[in-house]
């Protein structure tokens, strides 16, 4: 299915926030409202995400608007790799989520590792950094990039976190149903032709 409306309405939001932040002519910041307006209805017509909440995130946001940031951790124990059960929709996903402020990248996924899986763990190398549109996820609200870092478990144990109820390695060939909005099986994939040919450059795409 093609997405062009997804692009669409990705960039009528953006100009609309640019246009709210930066403009002082109130018949103007009406029609940059108005853009916002559309664009949420676009976003909720085509997504499974409901129009108030869309509405809730465009609010929220300020200034010129740039793709998110989510990083996802690649923990390998046995040969497998390991997954969180995410609470939201009861499916399988790399830990990770949204970089925070004030924290780097390696700081991030340790603190989503340690968080959602109850392992400690050090980041080993960045395997590769993704754009979400060019990878079969389903239609978000957002632009995302994804970075995906290897680490090493060094102390903890399995435990549940606030958005997960469930902490367990998989192999490649009996993975769980994942939740497409944070990893696909060909990013899964991805990760372990890395454990199996560690020399491999990282990818940018």
């Amino acid at each position: 299915m093609s997405t062009k409306w997804l692009e669409w309405a990705k960039r009528i939001q953006s100009l609309s926030q640019a246009g709210l932040t930066y403009s002082k002519d109130v018949y103007d910041m009406e029609r940059f409202e108005e853009l916002r307006t559309i664009s949420t209805e676009i976003m909720a017509e085509h997504t499974e995400v409901e129009m108030e909440k869309i509405k809730d995130l465009f609010a929220s946001e300020k200034g010129y608007q740039t793709p998110k940031v989510d990083v996802r951790g690649a923990v390998f124990r046995d040969g497998k790799i390991l997954l969180v059960k995410e609470k939201v929709d009861n499916k399988w996903a790399l830990p990770g989520g949204f970089c925070d402020i004030g924290l780097s990248p390696s700081e991030n996924i340790v603190k989503e590792i340690r968080e959602e899986s109850g392992f400690q763990a050090v980041p080993v190398k960045l395997l590769a950094l993704l754009d979400m549109n060019k990878h079969g996820h389903p239609p978000q609200p957002y632009h995302y990039y994804k970075l995906f870092v290897q680490c090493e478990i060094v102390g903890g144990r399995a435990s549940f976190g606030v958005e997960t109820d469930g902490v367990e390695f998989f192999s490649a060939a009996a993975l769980p149903e994942l939740s497409l909005n944070r990893n696909t099986e060909a990013q899964i994939e991805m990760l372990f032709s890395f454990l199996h040919h560690p020399e491999k450059a990282a990818i940018l795409d």
